[in-house]
């Protein structure tokens, strides 16, 4: 069991530092000339990088954003505006406009996705500690008994209030706040004049511009399962984010079974489908965020019809054969 522990944060590590790689190889700029703001938070690493030169209170600001979102939208931290919604058993709690925004554009992706993205997941994701040193399988009455609490049609939004129709429901936003915050940092650094940097929170990756020397970076999708975070391919992009979901980024094993942490909320239990991992490229990082979640949950032929729907979306999608597929017109494969 802490072998697959072990493994879980490793390659979530490689995958970071192979992301690193491939953005810093090519970019022609002096490494000392580069500021860097590195922190852990959202339950995972981030790394904001400016290469033009700025001000060092610049790259401050971004320090301050990324400590007042986790403060505000954490389910694990108490009086986090998320928190207080979660604890006050069906009653009204008056938030600020920025978790209202992400509220309703976390209920847009639950109607888009016919409920298959839910951020009232979390009954179900409190019970998959997939952080614990030895991670169990919860009981299945509980798993049972928490899904069916999870019903995003339960969050009511009335200018500033919300509420839990449900009293026992409760709201996790793990799967579209990084990149709610990604694209915050983005507007942050352009009014402060920066034009080229890379914003990678955990593996939300937003590029800001191009590299320096006005070619496109190369963003690395990682090998599922591989030890190393060698890249099973590669794609490329300016001004755009890459968002990846996938079950190698945090899963245990127990009694020959991978369990991993994208939690169908049907079920409670991890998805199950034919898929390893799911990427998204566009120019939002929230969309990318949301609906990297929600085009694995759904499955490969209906995540395809979807981003065929969708205006400038393109999609990898990595099956368990580690066969790799492209949404239609796909525009960032490496030449």
């Amino acid at each position: 069991m802490k072998r697959g522990v072990f493994m879980k944060y490793k390659k979530l590590t490689a995958l970071l530092v192979s992301a690193a790689l491939l953005l810093s190889g090519c970019s022609g700029l002096k490494k000392e000339q580069n500021q860097v703001y590195t922190d852990t938070l959202f339950d995972t690493v981030v790394r904001i990088e400016i290469l033009d030169r700025a001000d060092e209170e610049v790259l401050k600001g971004c320090e301050n954003i990324c400590k007042k979102y986790h403060a505000m939208f954490s389910n694990k931290i108490e009086d986090s505006e998320i928190s207080r919604i979660n604890s006050a058993g069906g009653n009204s709690v008056e938030v600020s406009d920025e978790t209202v925004t992400l509220l309703r554009k976390a209920i847009y992706y639950g109607d888009l996705s016919n409920g298959a993205f839910d951020v009232t997941i979390a009954p179900v994701s409190n019970l998959w500690d997939f952080h614990a040193e030895a991670p169990a399988l919860p009981a299945p009455e509980a798993i049972y008994e928490a899904a069916s609490h999870v019903d995003y049609k339960n969050i009511l939004i009335d200018g500033n209030t919300v509420r839990l129709l449900d009293p026992y429901a409760s709201i996790d936003v793990g799967g579209i706040a990084k990149g709610y915050i990604a694209d915050i940092l983005k507007k942050y650094l352009k009014e402060q004049g920066v034009k080229h940097a890379v914003i990678n929170l955990g593996g939300n990756v937003l590029a800001m511009g191009s590299r320096l020397d006005g070619s496109d970076y190369n963003i690395g999708i990682q090998k599922p399962f591989d030890m190393t975070g060698e890249p099973i391919t590669s794609v490329r992009i300016s001004n755009k984010s890459v968002v990846t979901s996938g079950t190698y980024q945090r899963y245990f094993e127990a009694d020959g079974k991978l369990y991993h942490h994208i939690l169908d909320p049907n079920t409670g239990y991890p998805c199950e489908n034919n898929l390893t991992s799911v990427t998204i490229i566009t120019n939002s990082s929230l969309t990318a965020d949301a609906l990297s979640t929600t085009c694995f949950l759904l499955g490969y032929d209906k995540s395809m019809r979807l981003i065929e729907q969708l205006d400038n979306v393109d999609a990898v999608f990595i099956t368990n054969d580690n066969k790799i597929h492209y949404s239609k017109n796909f525009q960032h494969k490496l030449k």
